[in-house]
Parts: C-alpha cells; structure tokens; sequence
C-alpha cells in the first residue's frame, strides 16, 4: 500500500538497540506510522565491531517497521553515534567584498571556519553557525543583505571518525538501505526533545544510551559544546550482572522492571528474584538492595557528564536547567538524582511535535530516532531530498547553506 504523502524514515544504530520510525510529512509536522526495533549485537559504544551481526539487526528492524508502515524502506537518515565524536567552536574571518554581505560572503566565512587541522582519521561531520559578526556588531543570525566591510562567523564544528561513518554505511548499504544523511547522534536527540525557549536561555541536553552519554549545551540559540563520553547504561547492566552473580541479560532485565537510581527512595520491603548463573537456584534480593548497586554508577555516570559541561565553561549558562533522555533516562528516580548531581531543574525529555503513533514513541528511548526523522523533514522542506552520503560524509559547499538555512 503506497502512502499518499512523502515518508522519511530516521534509523538510529544504537550500542543495545536498532530503531527505525517511519514518519509520514503531514500538514503542520509528521505523522509516525511505524516503529522497528531489534536487539543490537553488533556495536560497542556506538561504533560498528562487527558488520554481519548489525546488517541482520538493522534487517529486522526495517522488517517490523514495514509490516506496520506498510511501505517499503529504500532510503534512511542515520545517526552516527560514539566516543570518537567531537566538539569544538571555531571563528573564521572575511572581507566583504561589496560593501553588503552576500550569500557567497556567508560561504566564504564559513569556509574559513572549518579550515582548521584534523588528524587524518577524523572528518567534519557538521559545521554549525552560532553568530556572525558585521563590522563588531555581534549576535546577527542572518547577515545578508546587511552593509559592512568586515564579516566575521563563530562556528561550532562537529567532527567524527572516518572509518566509523564508512562502517555505518556500509551496514546500511548492505541491509539494502540508500543513506541520504548522516546526523550525530547528539544534535538529533536536540532536535527532537528541547523547546526553543530552552535553547535560547540555555540548556544541557544529557542524553543517556546503552554505551555512550552524548552531553550538548545550548546557548541563545545555538550549540556552544558537544561531546560523548563511554560510559552508560551498559556499565550499570554489567555492574549488577557481577554483583548478583546473574546472566547479564537477566541483570538488564532486572534493572529495567525493578530497578531504582536511588536507594533512600526505594521500598525495602519489596523483594525480587534473581535468577542464578549457569544452573545454580535463584535467589531473593530486596529492591533496595538492587538500588544500593545502581545508585553509585549511576551518580558516576551523571558526574562525568557534569565535569564535561564545566569544563566547557558552560555551566554557568544553563539558565534552563537539564533535560534528560535516552533509553537510561526511564530508570526511576534518575531524574531525582540528575538534580542532586547537577544542582539544577531536571527534566524527562520526551520527543516533541508528533501525531500518529504518539504513545509508542513517546519515550526518551526513541529520542535520537525522531530527531532523524525531523532533520530528514527539514532537508525536504528546503528542497534537498533524495541527497545522499556514500562514502564521504564530510560538509560540501552546499551542505554549509543548508545547515544556516536549518539553524537560522
């Protein structure tokens, strides 16, 4: 059954779990008309180690996206996660050349931005602006057309591992998925659960997955620092499976239904049973007990993320609080002790802006998928749909214009 309305389709390849969503361009926004998800075997925070084992599971998840989409997937926004990508801003300076910023004064000055030194394994991945500068005045967002002799551009640039962005496309290539982009995981998790007003305040997004936490900071608008630190749920799961002596499936899903990210706050009373490891007989932990073993590592994790932000010199800025997502986020209690950690307003960050299947995305786990969908939305409505990445996925030219179009 062909839908009637253009589809963009967001895969987002996480550490635990593949996620597709099939959304549907509808008047106003997007309607998601189907969900995929498949157990991931063959990623190690965020980043592809084993091909065969990641082509099967993005398989399945487009499967069980296409039987409730009833469509067929040709084509996908991927998201590109892991520790190997990078943050930083940079400035860039021009002449104008007749007396008023034209569009190609902008792509100068941006260019001149992002001409800074990699090492050979990495590769920009975006180039975002944060403002420009006409002649000292500061804070403009769109500069062309404005009368100056002087343009200057603040950027932030985000780089990635080349290898790691083939590997995503290779997967994808060999699922028989087409790659129109790739967006880093950070920015679509943003995308899809901030509101502006917090963007313009500023606000940390912490976004915490299966082996990795994506920390991005928010400033007046505009990105002031991202990074993924290695750490996330995983360790919990990994922690609980040595500490009671369980199979780390079973530690996971024991975390999952029972688990509490503070201790003080969990019932001593209410017991579970823990299965044992390599035939021995199950036991009986109280959940407090469960709690007493997540707490730490979760506090660890929440305190990495806010050493980032401070050594970024962000914190101060973040007038808005924190908004907290990711599948690592729905533990109970993890938003009571994000505020103790962070000493701030915390929040569960949701995906914002839908209609269709709401309840089942509306999850912080399906964050990154959603903000996918959201860009692929963005590049159509700029007339740039059915642009492609195979191979390199650096920022041409034209992919420059599109991100100010997008930002401003």
């Amino acid at each position: 059954m062909a839908k009637k309305n253009p589809l963009v389709i967001g895969l987002d390849v996480g550490t635990y779990k593949i996620g597709v969503i099939v959304a549907e361009v509808a008047e106003g926004g997007i309607e998601v008309v189907g969900i995929g998800t498949a157990a991931s075997r063959g990623l190690r925070k965020g980043v592809v180690v084993n091909i065969e084992k990641t082509v099967e599971a993005i398989r399945r998840a487009v499967e069980e996206a296409e039987l409730m989409a009833a469509c067929e997937i040709r084509s996908v926004i991927a998201g590109s996660a892991g520790s190997h990508i990078k943050g930083f801003n940079s400035h860039g300076v021009v002449a104008v050349r007749n007396r008023e910023v034209a569009p190609g004064d902008v792509e100068r000055v941006v260019d001149a931005a992002r001409a800074v030194a990699l090492p050979t394994d990495q590769e920009v991945l975006h180039v975002l602006p944060q403002e420009f500068i006409v002649d000292d005045q500061d804070g403009i967002r769109e500069p062309v057309g404005m009368a100056g002799v002087r343009l200057e551009a603040r950027v932030h640039i985000v780089t990635g591992a080349v290898s790691a962005g083939q590997n995503l496309i290779k997967c994808c290539n060999r699922a028989g998925l087409h790659v129109r982009d790739v967006l880093a995981g950070p920015l679509a998790a943003a995308e899809a659960v901030l509101t502006s007003e917090e963007r313009e305040l500023g606000v940390a997004l912490v976004d915490v997955g299966g082996g990795t936490i994506d920390v991005v900071v928010y400033q007046a608008g505009s990105i002031r620092h991202t990074a993924v630190l290695p750490v996330g749920g995983g360790h919990v799961t990994s922690d609980l499976a040595a500490a009671l002596c369980t199979p780390p499936a079973e530690a996971e899903h024991l975390k999952q239904r029972h688990g509490s990210a503070l201790a003080a706050l969990t019932p001593a009373e209410q017991t579970i049973e823990v299965p044992g490891l390599g035939g021995r007989a199950p036991h009986h932990l109280s959940r407090r007990a469960l709690a007493e073993v997540i707490e730490p590592r979760a506090e660890e994790m929440l305190m990495l993320a806010r050493a980032e932000i401070e050594r970024a010199g962000c914190y101060q800025a973040l007038a808005s609080g924190v908004v907290l997502t990711g599948g690592g986020a729905v533990l109970e209690h993890m938003t009571a002790l994000a505020e103790r950690v962070f000493r701030l307003p915390v929040r569960l960050g949701a995906p914002l802006h839908l209609s269709g299947l709401v309840d089942a995305v509306a999850s912080p786990m399906y964050s990154t998928a959603v903000g996918l969908v959201l860009h692929g939305l963005k590049q159509d409505t700029h007339g740039r749909r059915g642009e492609g990445v195979l191979g390199q996925i650096g920022v041409a030219g034209e992919r420059m214009m599109g991100w100010l179009r997008e930002f401003f």
